[in-house]
């Protein structure tokens, strides 16, 4: 299973069964607003305060996906999840509800290709049929959290880039043996995580907290050269190589870190972030960011290219800046982490 030096391929390759994005206003106005299974136009959804709201994104992920897939809450194995809060509450309050065991997860922005790669190596090692992989992330809580109240009302650098609003939960199964009736001939086109590349940390000294593009970006460099490097592949060999949230600046720093490694991706790359709102008409800077940013789009956008035939092979690659306030206010710089996971059509 394990291929080169940090790559895994699954010898039973596991199947995303189902996605499902659940966004905010924000997210819903832009280009992607019609690809989302749900847009909640009350960014509190109907809580009290935005963490609650956090959760309640989780929660209803979780019933969306599922109601998708026509599985129960009880055939789900576990739960792999995680969420930009302190000690991970968004998602320990959002799931708490569904009663089944949960894994919380900690990769900042990069949480959910980390959540799928434990879910496919969990699936596949025999521990579980059905593993449900989500996160969240909801822009208020999370400036509320690392920077300023929004009362404030500060101004944000060019650079800085605007966390999404928004969930996404999938549906991690068995290839075969695992599925219902239910489910017919769809199942035959669910995609396929067929190889996973966890990254390393990598910290090059970054401290701009309104600048997780030049935090991010070393490390999806650092990612995709080992998974290039392991597996004898280039960026020919995918329809596209899809960062989680480095926004227009990230790109700009990971293609120019590509290229002197002898890699061009400028041709086959797209953020996450970058497609999520439209730069002309959204005052979103250099792009999206957070958890549900590259969650929502896999479910909203990568999924269906890959079911309907457009893609046949892509490389999934969240990136995170392992931002903590308390690290940031003693002088540490913030480094950064990205997850690579092959997600290939069905044969």
């Amino acid at each position: 299973m394990k291929k080169g030096n940090v790559t895994f391929v699954f010898e039973e390759p596991p199947v995303i069964l189902e996605g499902a994005g659940i966004a905010g206003p924000k997210e819903g106005e832009g280009p992607l607003g019609k690809c989302f299974d749900q847009v909640w136009e009350d960014p509190m959804l109907g809580k009290k305060t935005w963490e609650e709201a956090e959760s309640e994104l989780q929660k209803k992920a979780v019933e969306a996906v599922l109601k998708k897939a026509g599985v129960t809450c009880g055939e789900i194995d576990c739960f792999f999840a995680g969420d930009l809060l302190g000690q991970i509450v968004a998602s320990s309050f959002g799931l708490a509800a569904f009663h089944r065991p949960v894994f919380g997860l900690y990769g900042a922005c990069s949480t959910m290709g980390e959540s799928l790669i434990l879910s496919a190596m969990c699936v596949d090692g025999g521990f579980a049929q059905k593993v449900m992989a989500v996160t969240s992330s909801h822009f208020a809580s999370a400036e509320r959290q690392f920077r300023f109240p929004l009362e404030y009302g500060n101004q944000r650098p060019l650079s800085a880039t605007w966390t999404v609003t928004g969930s996404g939960a999938f549906i991690v199964a068995k290839p075969s043996g695992a599925h219902s009736d239910k489910m017919g001939k769809r199942w035959g086109r669910c995609p396929r995580i067929t190889m996973a590349t966890p990254g390393r940390i990598v910290d090059m000294g970054v401290r701009d907290s309104m600048n997780m593009g030049a935090c991010m970006a070393p490390a999806a460099c650092d990612t995709i050269e080992a998974h290039f490097r392991d597996t004898g592949t280039g960026p020919e060999d995918y329809d596209a190589v899809i960062t989680g949230d480095l926004g227009y600046v990230g790109q700009d720093i990971l293609t120019e870190l590509m290229r002197k490694k002898g890699y061009a991706i400028d041709k086959v790359h797209m953020d996450c972030g970058i497609e999520i709102f439209d730069r002309e008409s959204q005052d979103t800077h250099s792009g999206g960011s957070g958890c549900g940013c590259s969650a929502v789009v896999l479910a909203s956008v990568i999924l269906p290219r890959l079911m309907d035939g457009t893609w046949r092979k892509v490389l999934f690659v969240p990136t995170g800046a392992l931002l903590s306030p308390i690290s940031f206010n003693e002088g540490k710089s913030v480094p950064g982490i990205a997850h690579g996971v092959v997600i290939e059509a069905a044969k």
